[in-house]
């Protein structure tokens, strides 16, 4: 595959939907020639998250030097000081190895990707069936204070005002169930 022929899966969701796992499952199969579109961020490590494989981290100063220099494809501060983004280098890294580019990416960043590259990605918004479900596996998963769960679960209102803008929404109630349509999705859109 050529870098023209390259497309771009992009999953969004709030906190607490899934994608991550969803995502992770779509990169095992090998049959949709995918590669993880590793974010840049400025916020500190989390758990056991690896520098250059769950993310780029680089420090707020560096992140508003890749700005200023053009470097990304999208990028946004999420929360106060705490930039995401994704490197136009890292794309095209994917796009050289003959591959697709998959996105674990925020809503707004995400919606950012498929402006610019209307035609070559497929936008997927990942929805738990409910705020409640959400608040339980975010309470779940053992990472974040009180306090951050509670920003989350705002932020997550705010962003599911966006789904309809998405090219599909994804209900993750089952994930064996959303992992298998997932699959589907892509298949049909890199065909």
């Amino acid at each position: 595959m050529d870098i023209d022929k390259g497309k771009l899966i992009v999953f969004s969701a709030p906190s607490g939907s899934g994608k991550t796992t969803i995502v992770h499952h779509l990169l095992k199969q090998k049959n949709l020639n995918l590669d993880f579109s590793i974010s840049a961020t400025s916020r500190e490590k989390r758990g056991q998250e690896i520098d250059g494989k769950d993310y780029y981290f680089i420090s707020p100063e560096k992140f508003k030097s890749h700005i200023e220099q053009n470097d990304f494809v999208e990028w946004e501060e999420v929360y106060h000081d705490n930039f995401y983004g994704t490197l136009k280098s890292e794309v095209e890294r994917i796009w050289s190895e003959g591959k697709h580019a998959i996105f674990d990416i925020d809503v707004v960043g995400g919606l950012r990707i498929k402006d610019k590259f209307p035609d070559k990605t497929l936008a997927v918004f990942v929805k738990a069936p409910s705020i409640e479900v959400m608040e339980t596996r975010l309470r779940s998963r053992k990472t974040d204070s009180e306090e951050k769960i509670i920003e989350r679960l705002a932020k997550a209102e705010r962003e599911l005002a966006f789904a309809d803008k998405f090219d599909v929404i994804l209900v993750n109630d089952k994930l064996s169930e959303a992992q298998v349509k997932a699959e589907g999705l892509v298949e049909h859109f890199i065909s």
